[in-house]
């Protein structure tokens, strides 16, 4: 069993013109196996420390106001070993209690309308889990895929995390996906599956429509020659 230590500020800022409430928040977490540290506002990621990469990364729009400065990914790094220290005092003053744990819920789907033979972004998104970390594996007809992207851990207003796996694919009918997610908190692997369904359209309306018309008009036609000729036997 893991511990964790996890370290919140939150601000709310009122513009004073607008009166429009936006919520800033930062985190920085650590444990045996995970670290992270972001920025970010109104439930939005601005920015995290790639520990491994060793370097600051960026999310937001280029067209906006970016967060950063000189030194910021060197601050969080100094907070990750506070957070390391803190950690060590933690795990000797409380002897791994009992930890409070939240499963999590799974769902697939695909980025864009699905549409065969055009490369689409199949999603997995997990939430409402606590504590991270959890591990998402995916397959294609029971074989193993790699993951193209991996989120950063992210934090909901009820102090839960939720994470998105990605993969690249085309969609060929038949194929089948699967997303696998481990948690401390499940007895078992939760897998949710995503099948490659691509609805055709029917022609059966199109028949039936073309068939009553032409019977309607051939209503119409008998109906007009019956009534010329009973006019002519007056």
């Amino acid at each position: 069993m893991e511990l964790y230590v996890f370290m919140f500020m939150l601000a709310a800022f009122v513009p004073s013109e607008n009166k429009v409430v936006h919520e800033d928040f930062y985190f920085s977490g650590c444990s045996d196996t995970e670290r992270e540290n972001l920025y970010g506002m109104d439930g939005e990621e601005l920015w995290h420390a790639d520990f491994s990469k060793g370097e600051g990364v960026i999310t937001q729009p280029v067209f906006s106001d970016l967060i950063g400065w000189d030194g910021l990914y060197q601050q969080a790094v100094t907070e990750l070993e506070i957070c390391k220290q803190n950690l060590a005092v933690d795990i000797k003053a409380y002897k791994y209690p009992q930890e409070k744990m939240d499963k999590p819920q799974t769902s697939i789907y695909a980025e864009d309308e699905v549409q065969l033979n055009v490369e689409n972004t199949l999603i997995c998104h997990v939430t409402g889990f606590f504590p991270p970390p959890v591990r998402v594996s995916w397959t294609k007809n029971n074989e193993g895929l790699k993951e193209d992207s991996l989120s950063q851990y992210r934090l909901n207003d009820d102090g839960t995390f939720n994470i998105f796996s990605s993969v690249t694919f085309t969609p060929v009918e038949g194929d089948l996906y699967t997303c696998t997610v481990n948690h401390t908190s499940l007895e078992q692997p939760q897998t949710k599956t995503w099948d490659v369904d691509v609805a055709v359209p029917s022609v059966g309306p199109a028949v039936f429509c073309g068939v009553g018309l032409s019977l309607g008009l051939l209503g119409v036609a008998a109906g007009t020659f019956f009534l010329i000729k009973g006019n002519n036997c007056n």
